[in-house]
């Protein structure tokens, strides 16, 4: 009898970030304080709309968060708000007037008019 072996795919992130995501990720890195291991992604409760987009710098792992490496550093979601991200896209668009991650998120069933928070 032979015994078969298979193998999972590697699972996808819960955030994709395009490349000038990762590259401002990489950017805010290079002159990250000297405690910083990464930059965190999570959805503090706040705004209109119940939840925002903060990210931050992080200066130690957590259990539960998700850790994704990009060639210019460590990105993590926090634990508690992966559920409100799964399958979003994360940018960094930069024009004359703003610069800014903007998130493609399928799970916001609404936002409020200024734009800076959501809800699912």
């Amino acid at each position: 009898m032979t015994e078969t072996t298979t193998t999972r795919p590697a699972p996808k992130a819960a955030v994709i970030l395009t490349p000038a995501a990762e590259q401002r990720v990489a950017d805010l890195m290079a002159k990250a304080p000297a405690d910083a291991i990464g930059v965190k992604l999570s959805t503090p409760r706040r705004g209109c709309s119940g939840l925002a987009y903060s990210v931050d710098y992080v200066s130690e792992e957590v259990a539960f968060d998700e850790k994704i490496e990009t060639p210019g550093g460590t990105f993590y979601i926090d634990g508690a708000s992966v559920l409100y991200l799964v399958g979003s896209t994360m940018d960094w668009v930069e024009d004359d007037f703003t610069a800014g991650f903007v998130f493609e998120n399928p799970n916001a069933k609404g936002a409020c008019g200024c734009g800076e928070s959501f809800m699912v």
